[in-house]
């Protein structure tokens, strides 16, 4: 059997459908009820209802140690795809607690119960920071701890050091390090799912477009392959999970042309992103609110690293799904 966390997430349900297609027997693990449905309207998305109802689904958190207890009974192999995700200062110390304590629960588990493979599905922010001479970044490429990351960064960081130990401590593993994750345009019922944020953003009007750039996948590309690897004979490896580089500008335009609405036609500059950043600081603190936009997102509007794919291609043949086109055909589900 296997064990799938973050089974409500945009990775977790698609992994949950396509392990299932595959023949595998599946259990996962949630903290809300109500979010299952999410995972369903996945199904339904695809026209795979009547498999949902193959999935086993636990109560249990990554942090609750008995409940896990339980969640461990029968498995064979871990798919750690559960994270919290922000960017908000705010919330470093539930970022270093979700993502590092308990991918390190995990990880003890899974050694404890003789787990034949885990496989952990970390972000490209936890990868390395180019040095002068370098131009991409690869797998290769060495952690700077002198060099400013986000919280979010260092606690994924810090819960793929975790994962390393499993490998010290017997434990086969395979991470798996994608780039901004896009799955199928957002539903009311699917509509906290992983990169709806583009989506919702560009639906509503986005003005503001940046020439910065990062690497993207599609949400299939990125099951499929996890599911190869551990499948496969190759094991105590990370990759690079990215289908191209791509300009923020480009795949927004994307979006609103496969929405149907006006492109961003505002080119934010930095210095304009920072004073939208200091104005950002102090509405948030004179009415109590979430901070929309932080100095982590405003360095990476901006940024313009490269990523490679290449060790995923050579080990796996792996052919990715063309972004642009994706986000087209999701848009006519």
């Amino acid at each position: 059997m296997v064990l799938v966390t973050g089974g409500t997430g945009l990775v977790g349900s698609h992994l949950a459908l396509h392990l299932i297609e595959n023949g595998e027997t599946v259990r996962a693990i949630y903290r809300n009820p109500n979010k299952i449905e999410k995972t369903k309207a996945v199904f339904e998305l695809y026209k795979k209802a009547d498999l949902f109802e193959k999935i086993e689904w636990l109560e249990a958190d990554i942090l609750d140690i008995p409940s896990l207890e339980i969640a461990f009974i029968g498995i064979e192999y871990v798919y750690h795809c559960a994270a919290f995700i922000s960017l908000d200062p705010k919330d470093e110390d539930l970022l270093r607690k979700t993502n590092i304590e308990g991918t390190a629960n995990m990880v003890n588990f899974s050694i404890a119960k003789q787990i034949k493979k885990f496989c952990f599905v970390s972000s490209i922010a936890a990868l390395g920071d180019l040095a002068a001479h370098e131009t991409t970044i690869t797998e290769e490429t060495e952690w700077n701890p002198e060099k400013p990351h986000s919280d979010y960064a260092i606690s994924k960081y810090g819960a793929e050091m975790e994962v390393w130990r499993g490998l010290q401590e017997g434990l086969e593993v395979i991470i798996l390090n994608p780039g901004v994750i896009l799955g199928p345009i957002p539903t009311t019922k699917t509509s906290e799912q992983g990169s709806a944020e583009f989506y919702t953003r560009v639906a509503k009007g986005l003005p503001f477009y940046t020439l910065g750039s990062t690497g993207f996948i599609t949400v299939n590309d990125v099951v499929k392959i996890a599911f190869e690897l551990m499948k496969s004979s190759i094991k105590n490896e990370r990759f690079t999970l990215i289908a191209e580089n791509i300009v923020f500008r480009d795949i927004l335009n994307t979006i609103a042309d496969s929405l149907k609405v006006k492109r961003p036609n505002i080119h934010a500059k930095p210095i304009l992103l920072t004073i939208a950043w200091l104005a950002d600081g102090i509405f948030s603190t004179l009415f109590f609110k979430k901070r929309s936009i932080t100095k982590a997102t405003l360095k990476a509007s901006y940024s313009k690293n490269l990523y490679s794919n290449e060790k995923t291609k050579t080990a796996l043949g792996t052919v990715f799904l063309d972004v642009h086109q994706y986000v087209k055909d999701v848009s006519k589900l």
